[in-house]
């Protein structure tokens, strides 16, 4: 039997182009207009910022799952990620994200097993197999000294 999962998200407008994002059972966060664009609001989470953490946070939950299953060891995770918006055929689109993570391993033997831990969590992110943006890797792998 296949899985079926539904995720509520509901948005209320404050005011200007502000709003608030909340859904069932998590905190509500404000979300407005980036400062870009007219009537934007810097400091405040926007569209574009979610979509980017999107991809950004999948591939961190899918790194733990897939390292956990791979009996990988290592010690720090942490990774960035920056969208590129651009006007493509009129039309403005978010058409790169750029993926940069890193691990701190303790053994360079498991060097190798964790750069193909990294690759296969982007490769299979749902996230980014759910959008038509190009998602790339930058795989960094360093060593307790």
């Amino acid at each position: 039997m296949e899985e079926i999962h539904f995720y509520q998200v509901n948005v209320k407008w404050e005011k200007d182009r502000i709003g608030i994002a909340s859904a069932p059972g998590l905190s509500s966060i404000q979300v407005a207009t980036p400062p870009e664009f007219p009537g934007g609001h810097p400091g405040i989470w926007s569209p574009e910022h979610l979509f980017v953490a999107s991809v950004n946070s999948c591939y961190m939950t899918t790194f733990l799952a897939i390292a956990k299953n791979s009996k990988l060891e290592f010690s720090d995770f942490e990774s960035s990620a920056n969208g590129k918006l651009e006007m493509v055929e009129g039309r403005y689109s978010i058409t790169e994200i750029v993926l940069d993570a890193k691990i701190r391993i303790s053994n360079e033997s498991d060097r190798a097993k964790a750069l193909k831990v990294m690759e296969k969590s982007e490769k299979v992110c749902l996230i980014s197999n759910s959008i038509k943006t190009v998602v790339r890797l930058t795989a960094n792998v360093v060593n307790f000294v």
